[in-house]
């Protein structure tokens, strides 16, 4: 019997996957700092400790715990923040595992496409390219190499790249989505690969129930959209005022500072592979969104 723990669980995708879970009748348990329900487990990465009970009788192993990597400027120890909340917390979950000595299926984690750099180019980015050397593919690559050594104890390995996830119930939709207007950005060219949350929790799933399901994949929907084009799109969807004129790269870079590149900049990712395995419900910006605002 399939059995999954999630660190992170408590997050907007962690709660969505775990009613899925649930509703597929497959156990679930989360890990969080404070336990406040049944199949809730006590961790405290700083301090190293976990509820052993948190592994009992798991299967699969999803790691989505990490500090928002847009939540803060990037300090130089919000930086080390945002690797060592990945990192570290893979690495707890191993020696725990390994101790226990947790007979594991799988283990699928998170990761961004910002594996492939804060950039804006016409270059379509496939699993198969290699990593930027800028900061944010850093966090990537760490974040992805912590999931490698679970193959010492047998388990298959899927990671996820996601771009935007687009949710009624919070995320970068929320912010973007302002009360009066919206409004482009900067240039308005760097493209926005999104996702709907439906379908990254499909994908997840499919992870934990398909058994030869593993590898890297690109978590985008198929439809590139520039930030230009999406803001357009998700004005007249919620029937607001867009802005003719963008919002300056400069007031972004005052405000967020090295952090304002990931919302400056971006390139076109694939989402050929992941095709291959899931047949999207929501392919396009308008599906998507109509979908959220119904």
């Amino acid at each position: 019997m399939k059995k999954v723990l999630i660190s992170g669980g408590t997050g907007l995708i962690g709660k969505e996957l775990s009613k899925r879970f649930l509703s597929l009748g497959i156990p679930v348990n989360i890990l969080s700092r404070n336990p406040r329900a049944e199949n809730h487990y006590f961790w405290d990465i700083d301090k190293k400790l976990m509820d052993e009970k948190a592994l009992e009788g798991v299967t699969h192993i999803i790691h989505l715990a990490g500090a928002g990597i847009a939540d803060k400027r990037w300090s130089k120890e919000r930086k080390q923040e945002i690797i060592a909340s990945r990192v570290d917390s893979a690495d707890l979950l191993f020696s725990y595992a390994q101790k226990l000595q947790v007979k594991l299926s799988g283990f699928i984690s998170a990761s961004g496409i910002g594996y492939y750099g804060a950039t804006t180019s016409e270059k379509i980015y496939t699993e198969e390219d290699n990593p930027a050397k800028d900061y944010i593919s850093n966090v990537c690559i760490a974040w992805e190499n912590a999931s490698k050594q679970f193959e010492k104890l047998g388990a298959t390995i899927s990671v996820f790249r996601t771009g935007i996830v687009l949710s009624k119930k919070g995320g970068a939709l929320q912010k973007m989505n302002t009360p009066v207007f919206v409004a482009p950005i900067g240039s308005g060219k760097q493209y926005m690969p999104w996702i709907h949350i439906n379908d990254l929790c499909d994908m997840y799933t499919m992870s934990v129930t398909e058994s030869n399901f593993s590898g890297i994949y690109n978590a985008v929907a198929p439809e590139h959209q520039t930030n230009t084009n999406f803001t357009a799109i998700l004005g007249k969807m919620q029937n607001k005022l867009v802005s003719p004129v963008a919002i300056p790269a400069t007031i972004f870079k005052l405000a967020f500072g090295e952090l304002s590149c990931i919302l400056l900049d971006g390139s076109r990712v694939s989402a050929t592979k992941i095709c291959k395995k899931h047949q999207f419900k929501h392919r396009d910006l308008q599906s998507a969104l109509a979908n959220i605002f119904k």
